[in-house]
C-alpha cells in the first residue's frame, strides 16, 4: 500500500485568490511506511527557486498531529578526494563550501535567496492515542508573487503503539556541553539564566530516548578540541597540610536538572584519563587554580585520584545515584586503561567505568559500559555475555566514518541507519561525541578547524532540530519497534516474520551502504516492521 502519495503535478494547484505563478514543487524522502502512535517522522517538500517569491509561509491542513516548519540553509564543506576527516583542518575560507537546508527554524514566515530552492519540513508525531486508520492532509504554500500551492499527502497509522522516549531499551548517549550552550547565549555559566536556555535546548535530546548524562569531573578532559572547551563540575581544593576538599554543587545541580528531564539512567563522569596528562585543583593558600601532571602508573597519580574516588564514591551514595554512576574514559589505550583501572578500584572496588574505544579483551569484563567504533565490532557471544551480566555494549561513529554518517555533506537518511546498525551488530545502542558542541555562529556555518561540518552538533540553539537529528531519532524509533516486534514474534513462533526481519538487518552493512545508498535497505527493513 502506498501511504503517501505525491506527484509534481498533483501538487500544483492554484488557488483563484492568489496571484503570479504557482511554483514547482516535490516531496523528498515521503513518509511511505505505517506509523504507531507515539512515533514521530517528516519529509522535505521542496518549492523551486524558478519565481521570483518572498515571504513564503507554510501550514498543515487536514493532520492535527502534523505541523511544517521552513529549512533554513547552514554553510557546509565537501569531504573532497584526498579531504582529511579527521585533525586540524585548514583556514574555512580555504575550503570547498556547500550548502545544505538542515535548520528546522521556528520561524513563520521565509524568504528563499537566489540560487538555493526554498525547503519545510513536514513533522508528524502520532500521539499516543490516535486512533489508527489511514489520515489525507495536505501542506498550503503561499506567499508574494506567487499562487498558492496545496501539496496533498497522507499517512498510516498503525493499531500499535511505541512506548514513551523515557522507556525505550535502546542505549543513547549523545555527549552534552553545557559550555556551549553558556557561551552561545552570552550567560554566566551555571546561573540561572544559563539553567533556562538548557531546559529549551536539552528537551529535544530527552525527547529522543536518552539515557546518559555527560558530567566532567575534571578540566578539559578533552584539551578544548571544541569551540568551547569542558571545565570541570568538581572543584578540587587542596591545602598546605595536604588534606584534599570536594564542592560538588555545579555537578549535583547539573545532574539533578538533566534528571528532571527524565534523562536518569545513567550518568558518565570524564574523565582520569584526558588527552593531556594534567590534573586541576585549586591552591587553597593562593585560591588559584594549578594543575599536576602524572602518568596513570605513577604515585602522583594516584594520590590524586583516590582520595577523590572515596569521597565522590560517598557523596553519589548519598545522593542516590552511585549505581548509575560511571567513571569515563575516551579511546584511550590499554596500558593506561589498565592502570587506571588498578586505582579506581583500589579506591572503590565496586565503582563502575565506561570505554568509549576499542576492545580490548583483556579489560572488558572491567568495563560495564563498552562502546566500540562502528568499523570494529566484537562479537555476539561476547555481547551476549555482557548482556547477560547486565553490561552495556553499544557502538560509536565519529569523524572517521565516511559513511554512514550525521555531516552536513551526508545523505540524511544515512542517520536512519545508525538505529538499524545497532540491530545488526546487536548493540545495545549507540554513542556519539558531540550533540551541541556548537561552532562559533552554528545557525549559519558548521564548518570548524578540527572535524567535518556537522560532526561537533546535531541540532541548532534555540531548541531547533536539525533534518539530521530528525533522521537519526527515526532510526532509534526502528530499534525499538524492531525489538518488540522480536520479542512479540519468538513468543508466538512466528518465524517467517522472524526471518524475514532478520534478513532486512542483514541488509545494513557498510559495503551495501556504498555501493547502493541508504534509502533502498531502509525501504525493505521497514516493510518488515509491518508484517
Amino acid at each position: 500500500m502506498n501511504y503517501f502519495k505525491t506527484s509534481i503535478l498533483a501538487a500544483i494547484l492554484p488557488l483563484l485568490f492568489s496571484c503570479g505563478q504557482a511554483p514547482e514543487t516535490t516531496w523528498i524522502n515521503p513518509i511511505d511506511h505505517s506509523l504507531w502512535r507515539g512515533e514521530r517522522a517528516g519529509a522535505v517538500v521542496m518549492v523551486q527557486d524558478s519565481l521570483e517569491i518572498s515571504g513564503l509561509r507554510a501550514s498543515v491542513k487536514g493532520i492535527p498531529f502534523a505541523e511544517v516548519h521552513p529549512l533554513t540553509y547552514v554553510t557546509g564543506d565537501v569531504l573532497g578526494e584526498g579531504f582529511r576527516q579527521c585533525g586540524w583542518r585548514k583556514n574555512k575560507k580555504e575550503w570547498d563550501s556547500i550548502r545544505v537546508a538542515d535548520r528546522i527554524c521556528n520561524d513563520k514566515v521565509v524568504t528563499p535567496v537566489a540560487g538555493e530552492p526554498q525547503k519545510f519540513w513536514l513533522s508528524v508525531k502520532v500521539p499516543a492515542d490516535c486512533k489508527p486508520g489511514h489520515y489525507d492532509g495536505s501542506v498550503k504554500i503561499s506567499g508574494k508573487g506567487m499562487k498558492t500551492v496545496r501539496v496533498p499527502f497522507s499517512i498510516e497509522v498503525a493499531d500499535r503503539t511505541l512506548p514513551p522516549a523515557k522507556d525505550w531499551e535502546f542505549h543513547l548517549d549523545l555527549w552534552q556541553n553545557p559550555y556551549s550552550v553558556a557561551r552561545y547565549h552570552n550567560v554566566e555559566p551555571w546561573s540561572e539564566e544559563h539553567f533556562k536556555y538548557l531546559k529549551t535546548e536539552m528537551q529535544p535530546l530527552a525527547d529522543a530516548g536518552q539515557k546518559v548524562i555527560t558530567a566532567t569531573i575534571l578540566d578539559r578532559p578533552w584539551n578544548g578540541q571544541t569551540e568551547d572547551a569542558f571545565g570541570s563540575m568538581v572543584v578540587k581544593t587542596l591545602d598546605a597540610d595536604g588534606n584534599w576538599a570536594y564542592d560538588y554543587s555545579i555537578f549535583d545541580r547539573w545532574v539533578e536538572f538533566m534528571m528532571s528531564l527524565g534523562i536518569d539512567k545513567q550518568i558518565s563522569c570524564f574523565t582520569m584519563i584526558p588527552w593531556k596528562l594534567t590534573f586541576d585543583y585549586v591552591d587553597a593558600a593562593s585560591g588559584e587554580t594549578k594543575f599536576i601532571t602524572a602518568a596513570a602508573d605513577s604515585p602522583e597519580y594516584r594520590d590524586y585520584w583516590q582520595p577523590f574516588l572515596k569521597d565522590f564514591a560517598a557523596h553519589l551514595k548519598q545522593k542516590g545515584w552511585f549505581e548509575k554512576t560511571c567513571i569515563a574514559m575516551d579511546e584511550r589505550p590499554m596500558e593506561a586503561m589498565q592502570a587506571c583501572l588498578e586505582v579506581i578500584h583500589g579506591a572503590v572496588p565496586d565503582f563502575k567505568v565506561s570505554l568509549a574505544g576499542s576492545y580490548h579483551e583483556e579489560i572488558a569484563d572491567q568495563i560495564y559500559d563498552l562502546c566500540v567504533g562502528l568499523l570494529h565490532p566484537y562479537e555476539d557471544e561476547i555481547i551476549n555475555e555482557r548482556r547477560a551480566k547486565g553490561m552495556v555494549s553499544t557502538y560509536y561513529t565519529c569523524c572517521s566514518e565516511r559513511y554512514p554518517n550525521t555531516f552536513m555533506v551526508s545523505n540524511p537518511m544515512e542517520a536512519c541507519w545508525l538505529g538499524w546498525m545497532a540491530l545488526y551488530g546487536n548493540y545495545d545502542g549507540y554513542l556519539r561525541w558531540a550533540f551541541n558542541s556548537w561552532t562559533k555562529d552554528p545557525v549559519n556555518d558548521a564548518r570548524f578547524i578540527h572535524w567535518p561540518a556537522g560532526d561537533c552538533y546535531m541540532v541548532y540553539p534555540d531548541g531547533c532540530s536539525s533534518v539530521r537529528f530528525e533522521r537519526v531519532v527515526e532510526g532509534f524509533q526502528d530499534y525499538e519497534k524492531a525489538s518488540i516486534l522480536r520479542k512479540e514474534w519468538e513468543a508466538a513462533g512466528e518465524s517467517d516474520k522472524l526471518r524475514q526481519l532478520e534478513e532486512a538487518i542483514n541488509l545494513f552493512t557498510v559495503p551495501r551502504l556504498g555501493e547502493e545508498g541508504p534509502e533502498h535497505a531502509l525501504s525493505v527493513a521497514r516493510k518488515a516492521l509491518e508484517l
